[in-house]
């Protein structure tokens, strides 16, 4: 979804989807995503419901779109383009999805709990297309895991990693968490080549 959003070129349709987004937005900040209705979403952006169906099957496809569409100027406004082999271009991508969420309304305390697997999905999609396109064009074939498992694996784990930081009490600063993160899913963008052949037998025998 957040791909397809970001890849709009007609500027009347962007301009209407925009409308929608920032209608939905705006909305967001005083009331919870399940209590929010089509119509609401429409007479906030000044238009009616037919257009918002021209657009979006319902609102949960128009907050997709959001979340993808937001998150991705976020990483373009901060210049993250991860090329496959620089630390720091994916130190940016965990440090924008630290911020991202630790914006979001309601996240923190769990009131937003039907936006949530929205929301995942939509950052999820993003982190994945840009650390994808990055491994894809620096693979050596010496990985033991194809680009594509590796970006959807860093990718869910940046996110999951991400969330519990915004839900811990008495958080540290997000400069702070990047490095914890990136101990952890540095190895796996950039695994060692597999030399010890990965044995099926359970590790302890009785």
């Amino acid at each position: 979804m957040a791909e397809s959003c970001n890849e709009i070129v007609d500027p009347r349709i962007r301009r209407t989807r925009l409308l929608l987004q920032h209608a939905l937005g705006t909305l967001l900040e005083t009331m919870e995503f399940d209590k929010i209705s089509v119509q609401e979403i429409a007479e906030a952006a000044t238009v009616n419901r037919a257009t918002f169906y021209d657009h979006y099957p319902d609102k949960f496809a128009l907050l997709e779109c959001m979340v993808g569409t937001r998150f991705h100027e976020l990483l373009v406004q901060r210049g993250v383009h991860f090329s496959g082999g620089c630390s720091s271009a994916l130190t940016g991508i965990v440090l924008g999805v630290c911020d991202y969420l630790a914006e979001i309304p309601g996240l923190a305390c769990g009131r937003q709990r039907q936006l949530e697997p929205h929301l995942e999905s939509a950052v999820i999609t993003v982190v994945r297309s840009i650390i994808l396109e990055g491994l894809r064009r620096h693979d050596d074939g010496s990985s033991p895991a194809s680009p594509e498992m590796r970006a959807t694996t860093v990718s869910w784990a940046i996110y999951g990693a991400a969330k519990e930081w915004v839900r811990t009490p008495n958080r540290v600063p997000s400069e702070e968490i990047v490095q914890t993160v990136m101990l952890l899913v540095a190895p796996i963008a950039h695994p060692a080549p597999a030399s010890i052949p990965i044995s099926a037998e359970p590790l302890l025998t009785r």
